[in-house]
């Protein structure tokens, strides 16, 4: 899948259904959400779990800091996007995010932000190594989207704690692309 094309599915899907097991992903499935940020799996049951995303024609980001199983390396990333396909990865480490890059793989770097402190070394790590997308946790802070949306230019994901409608436009009003959220009531806005 191009690159272009992934940039496409965030802006046209500004819900991402963000899912913790096999349980919350059976119920994405159902929901409207087009796309799906797997937070969990393991080295035996990935491969299935995104074929299933894959099946329903939805597209499927796996965070690799969290599958059991794989070290957070070059070679298991190299084995999942080869072996496994999924549309994108999540991660939080600045190395894997290069070698995603360089395999040519959507990646999206998820930043947790503290302080003022997180907030520009953020910045700084987005500039050195422009990961496709960021996404911003948590997610409920305009201020924060705002001012890392000014310094960057990559589309920008708020997630976590976001669980009303009403936080949904504040993200999105603040610029970010998309929100991803595991409240499955917010799937269905």
């Amino acid at each position: 899948m191009r690159k272009k094309d992934v940039y496409e599915i965030l802006v046209n899907n500004p819900i991402i259904a963000a899912v913790s097991d096999r349980e919350k992903l059976d119920k994405a499935l159902k929901s409207p959400c087009e796309v799906i940020f797997m937070l969990y799996g393991d080295i035996f049951t990935l491969k299935e779990d995104v074929q299933a995303v894959l099946d329903h024609e939805k597209y499927v980001f796996v965070h690799l800091d969290l599958i059991k199983g794989f070290s957070n390396d070059a070679y298991s990333l190299k084995y999942i996007q080869e072996e496994i396909k999924p549309s994108g990865v999540v991660t939080t480490k600045t190395s894997l995010v290069k070698k995603a890059k360089e395999l040519n793989c959507f990646v999206v770097q998820r930043l947790f932000i503290l302080d003022s402190k997180s907030i520009l070394a953020g910045i700084q790590t987005i500039h050195q190594v422009t990961p496709d997308a960021v996404e911003i946790m948590p997610g409920v802070v305009p201020k924060i989207t705002r001012e890392i949306n000014k310094a960057v230019r990559v589309p920008i994901i708020t997630g976590g704690l976001i669980e009303s409608k009403h936080e949904i436009i504040e993200s999105l009003d603040a610029g970010a692309t998309c929100i991803s959220t595991s409240c499955e009531k917010i799937w269905y806005s």
